[in-house]
């Protein structure tokens, strides 16, 4: 019975496909996409993984974080691709993906820092905080005239660790409910507050009632609530108008292909050299371990120090430390049992708990 309802509802997906709702898309480019798809979504799900590694993406704006995945799978006929962090449908710049393997690491890449150019427009409110959640028809407020050293000196409050207020419109969980979800619905909620850091905020620019700003923050911020809090401070009202991602982490926009130079980057067999290895995005120790030993570790076998043909790095008993063959690629994530320094120095039986096997 359920193989007779598997194969139904293939085949209902196959000859229907064009029908499925695309999620939360905003973008003609992403519709055309999913109307033309070369192959079904049942051929992904069985595809092999051809890619491993970290893929450096500038995401357009008017589409989700979502719907990049959903491109990147669709160029690359790939089912193991997802995102070490979101960007606002509205935002535009850096979005890091991780592809096959790789997306075994994600969680070690989302706590890293972030910069950010953002457009700030002032006289208005948004109930989103950004462009739109803006009354049309409201009238804006008079924006006080201050020169840039009294805007540097209003700005300067907002840096080092504070407490912000999560956006209504936004997908942090409230009571087993998303937030956006509660308030479209007109269901009262009080959006939760955080403690967050932001390490800098830097001028750019300030033109009537257009403010531009560079902000490197920590994670969990919100860059809308940053806008809306600086409305307040001036006493005009403000909202976020546009967002660039610059960096997350060591990794760089101006780094990062647009969708169509990956599609034909891949369409060439050129998409590889432009992705990184994780070994050169984990800023980790690590052991090497025998050619005898390395097909081991795919059933979670755990070597002694007579495994081990080199160490690297320094690290100490629960550290996170990378797992490597002699050829360099990274097999495993494990927690360290000993000192790197021990290692070297004396035979130990136990030598790390695996924390994630990779291949």
């Amino acid at each position: 019975m359920k193989l007779m309802l598997l194969v139904l509802q293939r085949v209902l997906a196959a000859a229907d496909i064009k029908t499925q709702p695309a999620v939360n898309c905003r973008c003609r480019l992403v519709r055309q996409n999913r109307e033309s798809l070369r192959f079904s979504r049942r051929q992904v799900t069985r595809a092999t993984d051809k890619y491993h590694g970290i893929l450096r993406l500038n995401k357009p704006p008017g589409i989700t974080s979502h719907d990049a995945v959903d491109e990147i799978r669709r160029i690359t006929a790939q089912r193991s691709v997802g995102h070490t962090g979101t960007l606002d449908p509205a935002a535009e710049g850096l979005l890091v993906l991780c592809l096959g393997r790789a997306t075994k690491i994600a969680r070690f890449l989302t706590a890293s820092d972030k910069t950010y150019e953002a457009e700030i427009r002032l006289g208005l409110e948004s109930t989103t905080f950004d462009s739109e959640g803006v009354d049309k028809d409201a009238t804006p407020a008079e924006v006080p005239t201050l020169s840039k050293s009294d805007l540097n000196l209003i700005l300067r409050e907002f840096v080092g660790r504070i407490r912000q207020t999560v956006p209504l419109y936004s997908a942090v969980h409230v009571d087993g409910q998303r937030l956006h979800r509660m308030a479209r619905k007109g269901q009262e909620v009080t959006p939760p507050e955080r403690e967050i850091m932001i390490r800098r905020i830097d001028l750019l620019s300030f033109d009537n009632d257009r403010l531009r700003i560079t902000v490197e923050c920590g994670k969990g911020t919100y860059i809308r609530s940053l806008a809306h809090d600086i409305g307040r401070r001036l006493g005009c009202g403000a909202y976020l108008s546009a967002l660039r991602r610059m960096t997350s982490g060591t990794f760089k926009l101006h780094d990062a292909l647009t969708l169509n130079e990956t599609e034909r980057l891949h369409n060439e067999g050129a998409l590889e050299s432009h992705m990184l290895a994780i070994s050169q995005v984990l800023d980790l120790g690590a052991v090497t371990l025998s050619d005898e030993f390395s097909t081991h570790v795919k059933h979670g076998q755990v070597p002694s120090s007579a495994d081990v043909i080199s160490v690297e790095g320094e690290f100490s008993p629960g550290d996170s430390i990378m797992v490597r063959n002699r050829q360099g690629s990274v097999l495993a994530l494990a927690r360290a049992s000993v000192s790197a320094q021990m290692l070297l120095q004396q035979a130990s039986a136990k030598i790390y708990e695996y924390d994630r096997v990779l291949n």
